[in-house]
């Protein structure tokens, strides 16, 4: 059984359904692979969304895709990288930190093409 067989939807699914999950669940183990220190963090449904997974590196870099909990849960398990839950956890910090350079690079990328 391959890594990712094991997310594949069962019975009764559609095949577009079946393959969006395979997708997400590819992109993220693709993702968590090529980089290191790599923790999950699964969020809550919300009325627009099923539950997401939120993967960390360790220098704050992130991705989130809609998995749905168990496929969450069982791609940490896959990978071998530590899960929380952010309703219990929070966000990390480097997480935060990493969007705050990625802002101010943003702004600084502007500056300099309306200066030249």
């Amino acid at each position: 059984m391959g890594l990712l067989d094991r997310f594949r939807v069962g019975r009764g699914a559609s095949r577009s359904v079946a393959r969006t999950g395979a997708s997400e669940v590819s992109a993220l183990a693709d993702w968590a692979r090529a980089r290191r220190g790599v923790e999950a963090f699964i969020e809550p449904r919300t009325t627009v969304t099923d539950v997401t997974a939120v993967l960390v590196a360790s220098d704050g870099e992130w991705t989130r895709r809609i998995v749905g909990e168990k496929g969450a849960r069982r791609l940490a398990g896959a990978l071998k990288i530590p899960v929380y839950d952010v309703n219990r956890t929070g966000y990390p910090q480097r997480m935060r930190d990493f969007d705050a350079r990625r802002r101010i690079e943003a702004r600084r990328a502007r500056e300099a093409e309306l200066g030249d």
